[in-house]
């Protein structure tokens, strides 16, 4: 079932200062009572695996740079013992992300959208800050040039936005903790721009330390836009990582996920498994995107 916009819904205990829409209800939202034990973890230290990171990195014409993120399997959403888990992060499902991607290292910033659309309509305004206030439809529009862009400068990467489970296995990075530095959220103010820290602004992309990986900002400062839309669990989820959309258009407004919280969004809002939700022509100042270069 793909969710349509219905009246948005304040949660102030899990997301202070975020608009979220309330999601359906379902009989059949009941976590699936099957555990798989998670054998992955971190082996080297955040800094550590930054630099590696640096040997699978690229660029493009207007200044994005790219980590590539590797294949491989992942447990996506929240388990019933995590700290502020939702009931729409069930069940807890295995999905495979059978080829390479590349994803932004940061999310796109306002000189990048800038030298694309010729515009920016950022509330916080810096050439170093994230582009925000910006729905997800005007995420496509800028995708569509840059890939003409891209063309011109013949090059035939593919730009798009990431899957809900790439986002979610690429901020993961290996790990299935609350947060990819682990379930203790006293630490988040050392890797993200949130409620606590961030002053209530964006702030300039790579200021935080990155995850594992070496990908910056994925928690705080902007939440995400996504590809995917919205359905109320996870029952039915594509399994190899692929975008969950209706094969049908729907009468009403889309309602699209947004992953990653915000600059005000409290610590629950920047786990890896959290889900936020908008309507796709939905412009929120503490929103904007990051890209994905198909290998």
């Amino acid at each position: 079932m793909v969710r349509t916009l219905t009246p948005e819904k304040n949660f102030p205990e899990e997301c202070e200062g975020s608009d979220e829409i309330e999601p359906l209800l379902s009989e059949d939202l009941i976590e699936d009572p099957i555990r798989r034990s998670i054998s992955s973890s971190i082996n080297n230290s955040i800094e550590n695996s930054a630099r590696v990171s640096m040997c699978n990195s690229i660029g493009n014409s207007i200044g994005m740079e790219f980590i590539l993120i590797p294949a491989g399997e992942f447990e996506m959403g929240s388990q019933s013992r995590e700290k502020r888990r939702k009931l729409w992060e069930s069940p807890v499902h295995r999905v495979s992300i059978k080829k390479p991607f590349y994803l932004g290292r940061y999310p796109v910033t306002q000189k990048q959208w800038q030298k694309v659309m010729g515009n920016n309509p950022s509330y916080f305004k810096g050439e170093k800050n994230p582009v925000e206030n910006i729905s997800w439809v005007e995420s496509q529009a800028f995708l569509r040039k840059l890939n003409s862009l891209e063309k011109a400068d013949e090059n035939n990467y593919l730009y798009r936005l990431p899957t809900e489970a790439e986002w979610e296995y690429a901020a993961r990075a290996g790990t299935a903790t609350s947060y990819f530095f682990g379930d203790d959220e006293s630490k988040l103010t050392e890797n993200a721009w949130f409620l606590k820290n961030s002053g209530l602004e964006t702030h300039s992309v790579g200021l935080k330390k990155p995850n594992p990986w070496g990908l910056y900002d994925m928690y705080g400062n902007v939440g995400e836009w996504v590809q995917d839309e919205y359905h109320i669990n996870y029952k039915g989820a594509p399994a190899d990582g692929r975008a969950w959309e209706s094969l049908f258009p729907s009468v009403s407004i889309p309602v699209r996920i947004r992953r990653g919280g915000g600059w005000n969004g409290n610590a629950g809002c920047c786990r890896s498994a959290e889900r936020l939700f908008a309507a796709q022509d939905k412009r929120l100042n503490s929103l904007g995107f990051r890209v994905v270069k198909d290998v």
